[in-house]
């Protein structure tokens, strides 16, 4: 009676690989997976892992080639590979160089499976060899190993992991002492998604050894299928050593530094202010900062403004504490040169003006809001924002302001929640390369108010020190809204109290506000210097 043929692999419901449990069509069950104990009978009883003795009675064949792999038999030998009809054996072995597993290849099935104590063996291959030396090399698979030893001429020594891709960073940390007794270890794995991604992490462990191996081929055997042995060698010599991401050696770092200094997108609409800051750059992330009612929403929409009539770029808007209607409005006014978001002056504007408003702001399509109405958690504020990046191309993004979306989080911890939002948007900027010009608010501070006059720092911004820490730009607007002068009640100095891209900070300028335009215009003052 012939045996019983294999049908498929499924999950097991023991160990949880995904596919790794053999069904063959009597109904028995079996996991390949090291260290499981997973069985079944065609009845489905689970047999105990007393009941498989797989130690005892390991399997030897006979020595030979394996031709189809183009396999020589003094390969086989060095690895003691043993074949017994359609079965290949490759022998594991202990720290003490006891033969106690076998990984099983069948040839017709292509499957591999287990026998012994797999989990307790060391490499691949390791037996062979002692420890220390100038090359190793490790591969993913058994016949990858075998390829590689006899490509490199016999002269290299050539280990493999045990559990494939997957178990790799596991096997090799088993192992750590004996790779990393030689002063390189050459990663020679499958040229796949799963043999890449293996590859950088075994790479992490064993780096600064660690070198990559740069693959033509899906994997080693298949360049000695193919007679490419020498493109191999060439291949193998030319392996780099591993850095981890985020790491850049100065000396490759020319054509960077060539590339010149960043240009600013565009310039702030401010002279005090743009001497400072040297203008707004793509990839910053700019925060206003002042106390209640001190122009922080009115002096962000003089920026937009500004943007609006010296680009051609788009920009998203998300104001927490206004309608998008009277968001809207104040744009507009701004080109009507008169606060068209208060009703006596909207009553009286002609249509012209406000079409005309219209057109050259709102209508020009670039301009787009959130409407908060919604959740403001901060995944979904985050994910707003890349939507405006990605979807509507927007280089500019204003988020006015960040307090109110962490006073809404359910946790309640607010400082952990601009941690975590600050973290979020500091990414979003530096992946999509846009300017994030954020609103903050200030905590009171112990003596005069910021409504009185009280300079700006950024140890009195609100909630979380991540807000400095994250921003590249902090500008400070301080007032008196109090002082006796009608014309000092309504201007406020601009601060830079952070600036990362030049380090100059301190008063810039100053910004009147005029109620019957409702407009910020910069103040020259005689006498007075702001550096």
């Amino acid at each position: 009676m012939s045996d019983p043929f294999f049908t498929r692999h499924e999950p097991c419901p023991e160990c949880g690989s995904k596919d790794n449990v053999g069904v063959w069509a009597n109904g028995n069950e079996h996991c390949f997976s090291p260290g499981c104990t997973y069985h079944t009978n065609g009845t489905g009883e689970i047999m105990q892992a007393e009941q498989q003795d797989k130690t005892t009675s390991l399997t030897k064949g006979i020595l030979s080639a394996i031709p189809d792999r183009s396999i020589t038999e003094d390969t086989c030998r060095k690895y003691e590979v043993t074949i017994q009809g359609n079965k290949h054996f490759y022998p594991l072995f202990d720290d003490a160089g006891t033969h106690i597993a076998n990984k099983i290849r069948r040839v017709d099935t292509k499957e591999f499976y287990s026998e012994g104590k797999v989990a307790s063996s060391t490499l691949f291959g390791q037996k062979g060899f002692s420890e220390g030396g100038k090359y190793i090399t490790l591969c993913e698979g058994e016949i990858d190993a075998l390829s590689t030893y006899q490509m490199l001429g016999s002269k290299w020594p050539v280990v493999s992991i045990k559990t494939g891709a997957a178990g790799a960073a596991k096997d090799v940390a088993k192992s750590y002492d004996f790779l990393t007794s030689f002063d390189n270890v050459v990663i020679c794995f499958d040229n796949d998604d799963a043999g890449n991604k293996a590859a950088k992490k075994v790479a992490e462990v064993l780096s600064p050894r660690a070198k990559i191996m740069p693959m033509q081929y899906k994997d080693a055997n298949e360049y000695l299928l193919n007679k490419a042995q020498d493109k191999f060698v060439k291949d193998w010599w030319s392996a780099k050593t591993y850095t981890p991401e985020g790491i850049i050696a100065g000396s490759e770092m020319w054509s960077t530094i060539m590339e010149g200094v960043t240009e600013p997108a565009i310039a702030y609409p401010y002279d005090g202010l743009q001497n400072l800051t040297y203008g707004v750059r793509m990839g910053e992330l700019v925060t206003i900062t002042a106390g209640a009612g001190l122009g922080k929403s009115q002096f962000i929409k003089e920026l937009v403004y500004h943007v609006l009539g010296n680009t051609s770029d788009n920009v998203g808007m998300m104001f927490m504490e206004e309608s998008v209607k009277k968001a809207g409005l104040s744009l507009m006014s701004l080109e009507a040169n008169k606060p068209l978001h208060l009703p006596d002056v909207f009553s009286t504007a002609t249509d012209k003006e406000l079409k005309d408003s219209f057109d050259n702001t709102l209508g020009t399509n670039r301009l787009f809001f959130y409407d908060h109405f919604g959740s403001n958690a901060i995944d979904t504020i985050v994910g707003r924002v890349r939507y405006f990046a990605k979807a509507l191309d927007c280089k500019y993004v204003v988020l006015d302001h960040v307090s109110i979306i962490v006073s809404d989080q359910q946790h309640g911890d607010e400082r952990r929640a601009l941690d975590e939002i600050m973290t979020k948007l500091r990414t979003v900027v530096q992946e999509l390369n846009i300017c994030l010009l954020l609103v903050s608010h200030l905590r009171r501070p112990s003596s005069a108010g910021h409504e009185e006059g009280a300079a700006t720092s950024l140890s009195q911004l609100r909630g979380s020190a991540s807000i400095g820490q994250l921003s590249d730009i902090v500008i400070g607007l301080e007032r008196n809204g109090q002082h006796e002068d009608e014309k000092e009640r309504h201007t406020t100095t601009v601060r830079v109290i952070k600036n990362r891209f030049s380090g100059l900070t301190g008063p810039a300028c100053r910004l009147y506000y005029s109620r019957q335009t409702g407009r910020m215009t910069e103040l020259e003052e005689e006498g007075e210097e702001f550096e």
